[in-house]
């Protein structure tokens, strides 16, 4: 009896690299985790890829790589658009290197907000819905939208790029108000207004992230964590609110690492998603966390190989 075949999934970001073995269904069964050094930009990253992939491939006997990276990708072509976290990246053919690399392995490539979106759809948060958004919150924001289990792709080399939607005609956009370098920096600007208080108190202690810190002064009660969830909250419902009109999603799933400040945050997106939803389309998409953790970008690679050779036979 034939073994089933299995693949290779490799999340590219910007602070950590991870490649995977796994099989069509988004099991991971082997994991090689990398931290990246942003000094050593994108050749860095090519030169950790290059010291794994080979003998992986080799030794897994996959039978196609998936790709999710971090920034705009031209998914038809396998080519990297461009990232805006580190240098180097601007137009490399990151499916056809691999490829060359794996002995002409099928290699599969898109935005790591779409990957992580097939992974939830499948896997996670999003699994018992057809149409599914994803909205990740890290360094940028990021967006996704699977329909039945697929990405679904617009004319151009990327789409879904809800962290650019603009919110006002001064050009504020969304990753400028609900991105973590944001929400940090409205950390430190409440708590230079206000330096008493359990949210200016814990990020003393860890001034480097103030955001990781906001869940805990939340539930002390501390006013001005709960001003800036709530107005993260709202920035992100009423954006959200937009994509509902245009795509109508069953569930919006939320990502990255603000999420990970949970219910509070869950509470305050769907509040404003509920105000701004035109009446024809409410009630409005439930809002969850996403169900995959550290996983998503990873399973929805290993999905999107197998899909992606699928399609190719």
């Amino acid at each position: 009896m034939m073994s089933e075949p299995v693949y290779i999934g490799i999340e590219i970001g910007g602070t950590k690299l991870q490649i995977v073995i796994g099989s069509a269904d988004g099991e991971i069964t082997e994991r090689h985790r990398f931290n990246v050094d942003q000094s050593r930009a994108a050749e860095g990253i090519r030169e950790q890829i290059a010291g794994a992939l080979p003998n992986l491939a080799a030794k897994s006997g996959a039978a196609a790589i998936g790709i999710g990276f971090g920034g705009p990708t031209n998914w038809r072509t396998g080519d990297i658009v461009l990232s805006h976290h580190i240098a180097g990246w601007s137009g490399f053919p990151i499916g056809s290197w691999a490829a060359a690399m794996t002995s002409g392995l099928p290699t599969f490539v898109d935005n790591d907000a779409n990957v992580a979106c097939l992974g939830e759809s499948q896997r996670g948060a999003g699994r018992d819905h057809g149409a599914v958004f994803y909205v990740t919150l890290g360094s940028g924001v990021g967006g996704g939208f699977t329909q039945s289990g697929h990405i679904l792709h617009g004319g151009g080399a990327t789409e879904t790029e809800i962290g650019h939607l603009r919110l006002d005609r001064d050009g504020t956009i969304v990753e400028s108000r609900c991105s973590g370098w944001a929400v940090d920096q409205r950390i430190r600007e409440l708590i230079t207004e206000n330096p008493v208080g359990e949210l200016a108190k814990l990020v003393s202690t860890s001034p480097s992230a103030p955001a990781i810190h906001l869940a805990t002064a939340f539930t002390a009660g501390d006013p001005s964590a709960q001003r800036i969830i709530t107005e993260v909250g709202h920035d992100l419902g009423f954006a959200l609110s937009h994509v509902t009109q245009l795509l109508s999603p069953q569930v919006i799933v939320i990502g990255g690492g603000l999420s990970l400040i949970g219910a509070p945050l869950i509470a305050a997106i769907q509040a404003g998603l509920n105000a701004h939803v035109m009446g024809a389309l409410q009630p409005a998409p439930i809002v969850h966390p996403a169900g995959l953790g550290e996983d998503v970008v990873p399973v929805g690679a290993l999905l999107l190989a197998a899909q992606g050779l699928a399609a190719a036979n």
